[in-house]
């Protein structure tokens, strides 16, 4: 059994805290946490400390904290052994600083505390120090997912860009979606069917191969009505957007 110490208490920490309660290949001996205000949603059996000198002896320390507090944190740790790892996208694996042999789980998915997600189906890019480490890291992965990915820093930097496009990017859409809605007193619910079916296509069309839309047909009096009913802010990214499908399927 691998014996993991985990470190942070935000979305990614809880859920793989979830994640590896319900496997019996792993046992979560402890977490950290710097204060007690997401206590409430851990597991009260999971030993907890507030104190980075009184981390359990373990294989695995697993870092799931903000981006740009890995480096400064893993600084502090002192100890040489076990394998530390940091569960960000967009950093190297050499930001991590600690002595102990280094890695990366990267867990490719939105996290939510409120949402249920399936770990199984979740993708995890992993990479280590040594290649010795592997087998270990990829044990750790493959207890909670069947889709698991040996990703370099270079390749997961790559990546984590085109996961902000697809992810964060299309919901900042959706928000702004939202917000049209509710300037002309509809329910974003009339939508959910369209955005479903949009992302549902993408299991037998590419997506050059599922776009439609004005943009897509070049019609040009429909875009310019649109564009008349936008405020500044909305009118700047219809009309980047329309561009960049335009360019691409009117060259």
């Amino acid at each position: 059994m691998i014996r993991v110490v985990l470190i942070g208490a935000g979305n990614i920490a809880f859920h793989l805290a979830k994640a590896f309660r319900d496997t019996k290949e792993v046992d979560l001996i402890q977490r950290y946490s710097r204060d007690n205000k997401n206590d409430k949603y851990f597991d009260r059996n999971i030993p907890k400390t507030n104190n980075i000198n009184s981390l359990y002896k373990a294989d695995i320390y697993i870092i799931a904290i903000n981006d740009d507090a890995i480096s400064t944190f893993s600084k502090q740790l002192s100890f040489e052994e076990g394998l530390v790892l940091h569960t960000s996208g967009s950093k190297p694996l050499n930001s991590l600083k600690c002595s102990a042999n280094k890695g990366v789980f990267y867990p490719l998915q939105t996290f939510s505390k409120e949402i249920e997600l399936n770990y199984n189906k979740i993708p995890i890019c992993i990479e280590t120090e040594y290649s010795n480490d592997m087998d270990l890291l990829r044990s750790l992965a493959s207890s909670i997912s069947n889709n698991v990915h040996e990703i370099d820093s270079d390749q997961r930097e790559k990546l984590h860009i085109a996961a902000v496009f697809a992810n964060n990017f299309s919901n900042h859409m959706f928000k702004l979606a939202n917000d049209i809605c509710i300037e002309n007193n509809f329910s974003f619910d009339i939508l959910k069917p369209l955005i479903f079916e949009t992302v549902k296509k993408l299991n037998d069309l590419s997506p050059y191969e599922a776009q439609t839309g004005p943009a897509q047909r070049n019609d040009i009096e429909v875009i310019k009505k649109q564009l008349q009913q936008l405020d500044n802010n909305k009118k700047e990214i219809y009309n980047l957007v329309t561009n960049s499908i335009k360019k691409t399927y009117n060259s």
